[in-house]
């Protein structure tokens, strides 16, 4: 609930509460951030996010200069209504319900067909009612998460939306691929890297959020990314499996465990805490300031 101050002599001021997610995202940071907290740099310029997802470092973070980018235009679409309408999305949101048959009829429309609002209020339905808070697309781009099983889900959030789109203003959001980081950053600025997870069995790798998914050559031109903003003098950070052959591509730089609770996997003796692992091309006691629009980055409480 929003926190209500009374002060005299003034109108009344409704304090939105701390933003986050909006958007459940397989491999959510939300749980880990005070584990990557620590991590981070301590000053930075601007900070990118290739892979956006649920963006939960950012909002925790709140950079007052920032770019959140994805390769899924359905998922940017969202985030700009969110930062530049949202009053329009709590609206359409509030004509959803959580039904099986209608889940079925609002995941059959065409988001192209609808004005923006009402494409990201259905992206956030079909995200909040549908299987485990999967965003899966078959190889025609089509949204084909089935029905999920919920208690009450909410599916709008208003003060929270209304806290993440506060979040977001001056934040750029653009559909891109994470190959033009490195053209678009600059030495001091800092590039968190989120991507989809390399399999760590067979049974693992079923999260295609776009079409073409995301193979072992990606993940090889991401590692060929991450060198070439460590030569540029960019602070980088990555997050992903311990699979094997992960850490044989960021051999030479800092290597870290973290510790996650993981609910993505048809084999549910495999559902559970599961080590991941966390890439820095830095140390942190060597960062140092570099520029005047170096930001400090303060511990946040989670």
């Amino acid at each position: 609930m929003p926190k209500v101050v009374h002060r005299a002599n003034l109108p009344l001021i409704v304090e939105l509460p701390t933003p986050r997610p909006f958007l459940k995202w397989v491999g959510g940071k939300t749980q880990l951030l005070d584990q990557l907290c620590p991590l981070l740099p301590e000053m930075f310029g601007r900070y990118f996010e290739p892979f956006v997802g649920g963006a939960a470092l950012f909002f925790a973070l709140r950079p007052p200069r920032a770019s959140l980018r994805d390769v899924n235009e359905e998922l940017i679409d969202c985030y700009r209504a969110i930062r530049d309408e949202v009053d329009s999305v709590i609206e359409a949101l509030g004509e959803h319900r959580y039904e099986r048959k209608y889940y079925y009829i609002v995941r059959e429309l065409d988001p192209r067909s609808l004005p923006r609002a009402r494409r990201a209020a259905r992206t956030i339905f079909l995200n909040k009612t549908g299987f485990n808070g999967l965003y899966r697309v078959n190889s025609a781009g089509r949204f084909n998460v089935p029905f999920g099983r919920h208690t009450n889900p909410a599916i709008c959030d208003e003060d929270n939306l209304r806290s993440c789109s506060l979040a977001l203003q001056g934040v750029e959001l653009e559909v891109r691929d994470f190959r033009q980081i490195v053209k678009d950053t600059a030495p001091g600025d800092f590039v968190y890297f989120d991507p989809p997870y390399a399999p760590i069995s067979d049974t693992a790798d079923f999260i295609s959020y776009a079409v073409g998914g995301f193979g072992w050559a990606d993940q090889e031109n991401l590692a060929e990314a991450f060198s070439d903003l460590t030569k540029k003098g960019v602070y980088a950070m990555l997050s992903n499996s311990n699979a094997p052959g992960i850490r044989d591509l960021y051999a030479g730089f800092t290597i870290e465990e973290v510790s996650a609770v993981r609910s993505v996997n048809s084999n549910i003796s495999r559902r559970g805490k599961i080590a991941e692992i966390v890439v820095r091309n830095y140390e942190r006691r060597l960062a140092q300031a570099n520029g005047k629009s170096r930001r400090r980055v303060q511990r946040i409480a989670v």
